[in-house]
């Protein structure tokens, strides 16, 4: 996102053409549309729902996070300490795969803040607790209660979220991002804004929002439409992890070390900065799957509608293009369609900032569609892995449909200047 323009491994967006690239004309054409708050005003924390935690991941069993009553939450759900000049924050849910919170978001938000003015701390460190991940995505058990209910509770969550987002890509010190293992969804948007961001052998890095009817947010349109070719298109319709040298290849990842020098590279951060620290450290992953694969992808992802792509991919004669069509005809077809209009529009829209307006609105709007609180209940909540979408297909879905997620919320619920 804009926060790393610097990265060895992005590339330009590729130039494209048509109505679904026409950016909405009332976001503001300016670079940055954020301005946090006074660093030293405190915020209320919100309730936190009774609802147990259920991570973003479709594919993610969920009996873990379950296991865990956020009602229980406190302090401890996130930890902030100093090690020498580094501000270190700790995702510390690692029975709920590190989920995230409103209450988190509000915390670290607040801790950045503070960070970004105090001349003791040098850079920034950000991990996830536990074994099995950075973060797997939010809360979406209490999404689908909240959108169900008719509250506004999801929106104001993802209000502080995607500023969260936004500080941390404009960042002014340096933030350091540890991507080992599951990393997806908000799990993204708090690591992949980052200027220097690390990948394990471990990692999995998703943006899987179209298994559950909803539509990639957190940034993750900005950081999509940018990959090379059609990669961010094919990740974000399929929904599918990547490893580490695929990360790096998308551009979500800038540096390669080995899940066991983790705890040295954090300790010689305590001494010394990042740019000083990371060569010591990184390394060469191992092969990934989507450079010899970028024929395929780059071509059949290229058309204006999911339905020109899945005929492609099916036409293809590839055992994986075949997979991957597969793969997007169990997706929601509404979230599909708003997901390549939305990563079409991102690349037209230019600065992150604009984009997390966009994307706002189309979270927004999709509170109030079927499909969210069906995908959720099929994946998280019965769990019968069956989704009843609707309309139940591609060609169900209007044009009309489509521009109802992007339309403006009403001057009052727009993502505004703080």
């Amino acid at each position: 996102m804009c926060w790393c323009s610097s990265s060895s491994t992005w590339c330009q967006p590729m130039s494209r053409s048509g109505p679904s690239m026409n950016p909405s004309s009332d976001i503001p054409a300016i670079s940055t549309i954020f301005r946090m708050a006074d660093h030293g005003t405190p915020r209320e924390r919100p309730a936190v729902g009774a609802a147990r935690v259920a991570v973003i991941l479709a594919g993610v069993k969920t009996e873990d996070a379950q296991a865990e009553d956020p009602r229980a939450e406190d302090a401890n759900t996130v930890l902030f300490h100093t090690d020498g000049r580094t501000g270190v924050v700790t995702l510390n849910r690692p029975k709920a795969l590190n989920a995230l919170t409103h209450a988190m978001v509000i915390r670290i938000d607040e801790a950045l803040a503070a960070w970004a003015d105090d001349p003791a701390v040098q850079q920034v460190l950000i991990r996830g607790a536990g074994e099995r991940g950075l973060c797997a995505g939010g809360d979406i058990r209490a999404i689908h209660d909240d959108a169900k209910a008719g509250n506004t509770a999801s929106a104001d969550f993802w209000r502080d979220e995607y500023r969260l987002n936004a500080r941390i890509a404009r960042y002014p010190k340096p933030y350091v991002a540890l991507m080992d293992g599951i990393t997806m969804g908000g799990g993204v948007g708090v690591s992949a804004h980052g200027s220097v961001r690390i990948v394990t052998e471990r990692s999995r890095v998703a943006m899987p929002e179209t298994g559950i009817g909803f539509v990639p947010d957190v940034g993750g349109t900005y950081l999509l439409g940018r990959a090379p070719g059609e990669l961010g298109t094919h990740l974000a319709l399929t929904g599918t992890a990547v490893g580490a040298a695929d990360a790096l290849l998308c551009g979500l990842a800038d540096h390669f070390v080995p899940a066991d020098r983790l705890p040295e590279l954090t300790a010689a951060l305590a001494g010394a900065p990042a740019h000083e620290v990371l060569p010591r450290y990184a390394a060469t992953p191992g092969p990934g799957e989507l450079a010899d694969r970028r024929g395929w992808i780059d071509h059949c992802y290229a058309p204006a509608t999911v339905e020109e792509i899945v005929e492609r991919l099916l036409g293809q004669g590839e055992p994986a293009a075949k997979e991957a069509a597969e793969t997007i005809l169990a997706k929601s077809p509404t979230a599909l369609k708003v997901t390549l209009a939305a990563l079409r529009r991102a690349v037209a829209l230019g600065p992150l900032e604009r984009v997390l307006v966009q994307e706002f609105r189309v979270s927004c709007n999709a509170l109030t569609a079927p499909d969210l609180v069906e995908g959720i209940r099929a994946q998280v909540v019965d769990k019968d892995r069956a989704p009843r979408w609707s309309p139940a297909t591609l060609a169900e879905v209007s044009g009309a449909d489509v521009e109802a997620f992007f339309a403006p919320l009403g001057e009052d619920r727009e993502l505004r200047p703080l």
